[in-house]
């Protein structure tokens, strides 16, 4: 299938072509991505650029930026590609057969989807599952682009022209070695732990900002000596005395370690909402509606 652009024709591989080098802003690294050669895709570019009659790039050193005629198409291109797909998938659209594509953040991911895809598969046997695991940021991104289906999430969330529902809640469980004092305590306030320092994930996670937004609100500000890419490495550093944190609800079912020490404080504890995120101006397939069903079943 082709698309009339002036006097020339202009194909579908050197749109998505095209959409790749202005994600990337660079030829070398779109090149690695689509899986082509380097001069296969500077010359399709070119070609689009000879149909066009200006350039859609400015050449850089390292880089390219879009020119005003690159950034009208890059809209354009992106709606095209996007009609095509709904198109598709509307008229192959069984109910059971396709493929889903869904996104989690690192914190739930592990932990809460293997139970979920477990159980759409044995339902939906002739169905493809395809699994992103990213920061809430690019995975808010990719869903706006249409890159996956829906996203799995912590809120609060900035989804500006996406549909958010609520799934569930969970605790956060304050995490400690053994034989620590707090351990041994009948009751743990948040006051409790304010001497000690804690052990967090990098910022771009959003556990993170839970963790600290609930000391916040209760004048505490935690010490953070510190950060980790890894909820894994965040539990191994307790282990070590390296600090105390807060664990999910969901990785603390996960671990069998007696290693670690898991405690629930009085009071008002601290929570997360998990919620699904999908696009809704893109079409909802009986497939995906049917996994967002599943993901309603489920809990923690």
């Amino acid at each position: 299938m082709q698309c009339m652009i002036s006097e020339g024709l202009m194909d579908l591989d050197q749109l998505r072509y095209f959409l790749q080098v202005a994600e990337r802003q660079n030829f070398t690294r779109a090149a690695e991505d689509l899986a082509i050669s380097q001069p296969a895709l500077s010359r399709s570019i070119q070609k689009l650029e000879e149909e066009l009659g200006q350039p859609v790039f400015e050449r850089k050193t390292r880089s390219v930026a879009l020119t005003e005629a690159g950034t009208l198409l890059q809209s354009r291109a992106q709606q095209v590609l996007t009609m095509l797909e709904d198109t598709k998938a509307e008229i192959t659209d069984d109910g059971q057969s396709g493929r889903v594509r869904v996104g989690a953040i690192p914190t739930v991911a592990p932990y809460f989807l293997p139970k979920v895809l477990s159980q759409f598969s044995q339902d939906h046997p002739k169905a493809t599952l395809l699994v992103q695991e990213n920061t809430t940021e690019a995975l808010l991104k990719n869903c706006r682009q249409g890159e996956i289906d829906l996203a799995i999430l912590a809120l609060p969330l900035a989804a500006k022209y996406l549909e958010v529902e609520e799934l569930f809640e969970e605790e956060l469980l304050l995490v400690v070695p053994p034989g620590h004092p707090l351990g041994e305590k009948k009751t743990i306030r948040l006051k409790d732990v304010e001497p000690y320092p804690f052990v967090l994930l990098d910022e771009a996670h959003c556990l993170s900002d839970n963790i600290v937004s609930f000391c916040r609100e209760r004048s505490f500000q935690p010490v953070a000596v510190e950060r980790t890419s890894q909820l894994a490495m965040v539990q191994e550093l307790v282990s070590l005395s390296h600090g105390v944190s807060m664990i999910p609800e969901m990785a603390r079912f996960r671990d069998q370690s007696d290693r670690r020490v898991y405690r629930s404080f009085t009071g008002k504890k601290p929570m997360r909402t998990i919620a699904v995120v999908w696009n809704p101006y893109r079409f909802q397939s009986r497939l995906l509606r049917a996994f967002r069903d599943c993901l309603r079943r489920q809990n923690v």
